[in-house]
């Protein structure tokens, strides 16, 4: 409908399904540069962020039991500043009234749950691994991984991870890039890659970096003005492309 790098900028923006008041600013100003009706365009995005929570809401239904919601974006509609008592908008760095620091908010401890989830499926393989029938299934589950796909476990575990929300404060951002990166990132050479031991962990690092690039950039977008956490997630975004 939009040229593809207005689209992209919507898609980014609205990926988590809220648009804050910087991001439609941001949006507004660049399709002003490409000469396109204002009124319309805040129609269309108005409507792109409904289908977006629309389509989350669809989402977190189905694996309602996988992931809880971050604690701060259930509350980023009503938080306030603890500094000036201002009302804040969801995923900002700072206050728009008073400049204070956020990163005081505690949805952090869904990041800590994320990765417990994670551990928690590992050790159902671990405990097939003492079952000798379920053994011998996961062997050929194994073998035929190729063909058949990622086992149960495995499966689990990518749907945790592309189901976790994303953070909405700059610690929590950068806490979950600093964990997250070294996992989406294959590891091995060609006649390891495929060993046991890097196995898992190579099959996962795609669903990792998918949710890395989406962080990344719903970042960019929200720190524009924040140029040391700018300068922060930056240097992760090319920590990850290395």
């Amino acid at each position: 409908m939009y040229p593809p790098e207005l689209e992209k900028l919507i898609e980014y923006a609205i990926i988590d399904g809220e648009l804050t008041s910087k991001e439609r600013e941001i949006l507004i100003r660049k399709s002003i540069e490409l000469g396109i009706d204002q009124a319309e365009f805040e129609m269309v995005i108005d409507a792109r962020v409904f289908e977006a929570k629309q389509k989350l809401s669809q989402k977190n239904s189905t694996s309602e039991n996988t992931v809880p919601k971050s604690e701060s974006s259930l509350d980023s509609k009503t938080t306030h500043c603890p500094n000036c008592k201002s009302p804040l908008e969801g995923f900002v760095t700072s206050c728009d009234y008073c400049g204070n620091d956020l990163t005081d908010k505690k949805s952090n401890t869904t990041i800590h749950n994320l990765f417990q989830l994670l551990t928690d499926a590992e050790e159902l393989r671990r405990e097939d691994s003492d079952n000798p029938f379920a053994a011998v299934g996961r062997f050929y589950a194994d073998a035929f991984s190729s063909i058949t796909g990622p086992s149960k476990v495995d499966s689990k575990k990518i749907e945790i991870i592309s189901s976790f929300p994303i953070p909405t404060s700059k610690e929590d951002i950068l806490e979950f890039l600093t964990l997250a990166i070294p996992r989406a990132k294959k590891i091995g050479n060609l006649f390891t890659r495929n060993n046991p031991e890097n196995k898992s962990h190579n099959l996962l690092a795609p669903v990792w970096k998918n949710k890395c690039d989406q962080v990344i950039l719903k970042a960019k977008i929200a720190m524009r003005e924040d140029s040391e956490s700018l300068r922060l997630v930056e240097n992760l975004a090319n920590e990850l492309k290395s």
